[in-house]
């Protein structure tokens, strides 16, 4: 399984240095992809006319934002995955990072705001911020942060938060009501 990993991981990062300017686009969409699409949510509070239900989501959105990076550090704590690039299957566009590479913590935030757009309701912006989510994941494959499985575990790990805040944060409930008026 790892074999496969390694060689899919090489593979996508081999496509990094055939252009330069796709190489800063990807180094770039790496760097600013997550913190674009917060602003994509928080800009979302003060949108159409059901403020009630977008507000709704927009806290189910950074419940799972939360809980998925939450979720990555308890998984860091036991697995203890080096970088590809410290392996040498990929070439590293970027500065070499201190933590371990499962999972994606980029992917884990991307993911789980799509997941929690799509599970509440609001398939246009779930649908972008799907988009949105798998650049994110392919552009730490291709600056060889990552392998592909990290970025696949960090995909699971946001709709798993994004699964577990739909089932336990309901919308129109008293704490519901409280939240989105307080914010």
């Amino acid at each position: 399984m790892y074999e496969i990993d390694a060689a899919l991981t090489h593979a996508i990062n081999g496509l990094a240095g055939q252009s330069s300017t796709i190489d800063l686009l990807m180094i770039w969409f790496s760097n600013v992809g997550v913190y674009l699409m917060v602003l994509a949510v928080v800009t979302q509070w003060w949108r159409g006319p059901d403020r009630a239900h977008i507000r709704h989501r927009v806290v189910a959105a950074g419940f799972s934002f939360l809980l998925g990076l939450g979720l990555n550090q308890l998984i860091l704590l036991v697995v203890h995955r080096v970088r590809p690039y410290e392996g040498g299957v990929t070439n590293l566009l970027i500065e070499p990072s201190a933590d371990f590479s499962f999972p994606s913590d980029h992917a884990t935030a991307a993911f789980a705001i799509a997941a929690a757009f799509l599970l509440h309701a609001s398939r246009r912006a779930g649908f972008a911020f799907l988009v949105a989510a798998c650049l994110i994941a392919f552009s730490r494959i291709y600056i060889g942060t990552h392998y592909a499985s990290d970025v696949l575990g960090g995909a699971l790990t946001g709709v798993v938060a994004a699964l577990m805040v739909r089932a336990t944060y309901k919308e129109g409930t008293k704490p519901d009501r409280l939240i989105t008026s307080i914010l």
